[in-house]
């Protein structure tokens, strides 16, 4: 946590649309959650050497959708944004993230376990809010 550079990488995703949930429990064989299973998908948010990348699927209200699928998930590198850092009760991280050059993203807010389990949430400015749970890794060193 000290270096700021760290990767999520999401497991599941909660949307908090009810008409997603719904369609979700009138799927055969559901689980009547809310959550929907990601693991082994490569969704993350990496950050390192200043640089933001955010690879997330969307579930939910988009109020200014595209015809762009890629527009319709989260899927962006920034440059520019500030992180804010905080500890929390029982040694819980708080990582609070906010990209200035991404107009659709508020703020993305990942809170991390001692265990290195994350509950991250995305806030839009477009879009109804969504969560993802996860863990927290180290960065994979790039080959030379």
């Amino acid at each position: 946590m000290n270096s700021q550079e760290f990767t999520f990488y999401a497991t599941r995703a909660n949307p908090t649309n009810y008409d997603v949930i719904n369609v979700m429990n009138s799927m055969p064989n559901s689980t009547s959650t809310r959550m929907l299973d990601l693991t082994g998908s490569n969704y993350t948010i990496e950050l390192k050497n200043n640089t933001l990348e955010v690879v997330l699927p969307y579930f939910g209200r988009s109020f200014t959708p595209s015809y762009n699928n890629n527009d319709n998930s989260y899927r962006f590198t920034s440059k520019d944004f500030t992180v804010n850092k905080s500890q929390g009760k029982k040694g819980k991280w708080i990582v609070k993230i906010k990209p200035n050059d991404v107009r659709t993203v508020d703020e993305i807010t990942i809170e991390i376990f001692k265990n290195g389990r994350a509950l991250t949430s995305m806030r839009s400015n477009d879009r109804q809010p969504i969560s993802y749970d996860g863990y927290i890794g180290k960065n994979e060193e790039a080959k030379p």
